[in-house]
Formats: C-alpha cells, sequence, structure tokens
C-alpha cells in the first residue's frame, strides 16, 4: 500500500474526518461525534505531575525525530498506525504539516507524541511513552506552544482518561464544526 495522497488527508482534516488503519489492514475514515477536544485556554496540569516532572532533567524537542516518534506511537500491541498511515504521516511532516513533540531524557527518547498542524487547529494523532512522565511533558510543552502560538483548537478525536485529567473533554459534532471552521482559516503557524 502507498501513502495517501497529503491533499486527500489535509482536505479530510478541514473536514472534520480522519484515517485510522484497521486489523484487516484496510483504512477507514472517522468522524466521531461527541468529538474530544483539549482546550487551548482551559487546559491544566495536575499537580502530582508537576511535582514528577519537575524532579527530572527532561528536555522536549520539536520535529528532531519524527519517525522514531512515529515508531514508538505505533509499537502497541493493537494499534491503527499502519505502514501506510506511517508513510502519509512522514510525507506530510515532510510538507511542514505534521510535527512531532519529543521528551528526551539524556541521549534517550522516553515518549513523544505527532499531530497535524493547519491554520489555527491542531490534530493530535498520538502518543507513547517510555518513561513515567514521556508523554506528559510533550503535551504539557505542546499545550503551551499552541496557546502560545495563537492556536484555538486542540482535536484529540476522542477523550481518554489521560487526557481528561488535563482537560479535555467532549463537544457536540456540530460545535466541533463551527469552532474547526474558524481554526483552519486562521493565518497561524506552528514553527517558526
Amino acid at each position: 500500500m502507498s501513502a495517501l495522497e497529503p491533499r486527500l488527508l489535509i482536505s479530510a482534516y478541514c473536514n472534520g474526518i480522519f484515517p485510522m488503519g484497521m486489523e484487516n489492514g484496510r483504512l477507514s475514515w472517522f468522524s466521531p461525534d461527541p468529538r474530544g477536544v483539549l482546550p487551548i485556554d482551559e487546559y491544566r496540569v495536575p499537580r502530582s505531575t508537576r511535582t514528577e516532572l519537575a524532579k527530572r532533567k527532561l528536555e522536549v524537542r520539536v520535529n528532531t525525530a519524527f519517525s522514531l516518534v512515529l515508531q514508538g506511537c505505533a509499537q502497541r500491541r493493537e494499534t491503527w498506525i499502519t505502514r501506510e498511515i506511517m508513510q502519509s504521516y512522514e510525507l506530510l511532516h515532510k510538507l511542514g504539516y505534521a510535527h512531532s513533540v519529543e521528551t528526551w531524557e539524556g541521549d534517550e527518547l522516553i515518549g513523544g507524541l505527532y499531530g497535524v498542524a493547519i491554520g489555527g487547529a491542531y490534530f493530535g494523532e498520538s502518543m507513547f511513552s517510555r518513561r513515567t512522565g514521556g508523554s506528559k511533558a510533550s503535551l504539557i510543552w505542546l499545550m503551551g506552544h499552541l496557546q502560545k502560538k495563537g492556536f484555538i483548537l486542540h482535536d484529540t478525536q476522542w477523550t481518554t482518561p489521560h487526557l481528561a485529567m488535563f482537560g479535555g473533554r467532549e463537544i457536540p459534532r456540530d460545535e466541533y464544526l463551527r469552532l474547526l471552521e474558524r481554526a483552519v482559516g486562521m493565518q497561524v503557524r506552528f514553527g517558526g
């Protein structure tokens, strides 16, 4: 299987749709209702997480190990990140749409996340952690960065208990689509 056409992926995101690889090797498209979001101006960091991360010498880097983050996210017993998905997001990364946020402890990548940025919308795809705090440090950095850059939407697709502890919640699809339309029309950049 080959990578998805970048224009198709970008158009899908702009319309509230995203792909996932299925167990049978096929690709399916989703637009959940309700939709998971992590409000950029309302996210919170649990005190226990702050304390835990303050004790460690962690470094957060951006876009220095995109392929390694993608592989880390895919290394699960059950994964939706197929070879076709990996090739597609590698291509989006080369085109400047997909970004990785990585947590390093010394020379070791201990966690991270990746997603897609279009206008003022960030579409979180997946995260992984090899050590305690690996993905949390990346998520905290990302939320501060999105806030600083002027993003108004952090789409998480669904809400998990992990995201809920940072303020993640669900909103109805029609509310999500209104926010999405506003966000993708903004002149905001993830980098630079």
